[in-house]
């Protein structure tokens, strides 16, 4: 075995150890039951809402942290951290998080998929994605954007698939970073609207409340109609 397979061998079993060790201290100190129940959701939001109200930027930098490390290494995407976000910090401040915070998280994994798995990729995807690449040699930032907006790819695979096309770093970062604000925003409505209902009821609500909730209906509604317009666009973009 040659010594660049072997390094990329020990870097993958080491980062399977980090998951694996991750999850075990996660779960040895909260149990599936505790962490979905609606008593430990309720506490928490009571906790992060006095936090989020002492103005502290403690609150807003673990978020960061914790989404960066949610895309890379966990390999986590976009939808629920953007709820998560808009659910403990707000709709505009989870907003502003939570892109930083993937947009961070998914160059890092481009980058970490450009040294280790770009032949890997290049040999399995290159056919499929023949089109992406003659559109990003035309106007890379611009197709990189809509590439972001319409997705269609796995997210983790979306961060790693522009690496067999030599995409600028840089063009990477902004198109993620501007491509993914209208579903993050709404995702992160939807999110700040559950923190309301939940803050307002010490029952647990119920489906009629949530979906009659104007916080939750409108960006629900909207995020259906940008869903419909992208898998439009897919159709053109994907295909000659």
């Amino acid at each position: 075995m040659e010594k660049s397979n072997k390094i990329k061998l020990l870097i993958g079993i080491s980062y399977l150890i980090f998951i694996g060790i991750f999850l075990y201290f996660l779960f040895s100190k909260f149990s599936i039951q505790e962490l979905t129940s609606y008593d430990f959701i309720k506490s928490n939001v009571d906790y992060f809402s006095k936090l989020k109200n002492s103005n502290s930027i403690i609150l807003p930098l673990l978020f960061l942290i914790f989404t960066i490390f949610w895309v890379f290494p966990l390999l986590g995407f976009g939808t629920p951290i953007g709820l998560l976000g808009g659910f403990i910090l707000g709709k505009w401040l989870g907003l502003i998080i939570v892109v930083l915070g993937l947009s961070i998280g998914a160059t890092l994994l481009y980058l970490f998929g450009n040294y280790f798995l770009k032949d890997l990729v290049r040999k399995k995807f290159l056919d499929r994605f023949k089109t992406l690449e003659e559109k990003f040699k035309k106007s890379e930032f611009n197709y990189l954007l809509l590439y972001r907006f319409i997705g269609g790819v796995p997210w983790q695979l979306s961060c790693v698939l522009p690496a067999i096309f030599n995409v600028k770093i840089s063009n990477f970062f902004f198109a993620t970073l501007i491509g993914i604000i209208p579903q993050i925003f709404l995702i992160a409505s939807i999110g700040s609207g559950l923190e309301k209902i939940i803050d307002e009821n010490l029952e647990v609500p119920t489906i009629k409340d949530i979906i009659y909730s104007s916080e939750i209906y409108i960006p629900l509604g909207i995020f259906a109609c940008l869903v419909i317009i992208t898998l439009f666009l897919r159709k053109k973009f994907y295909i000659k």
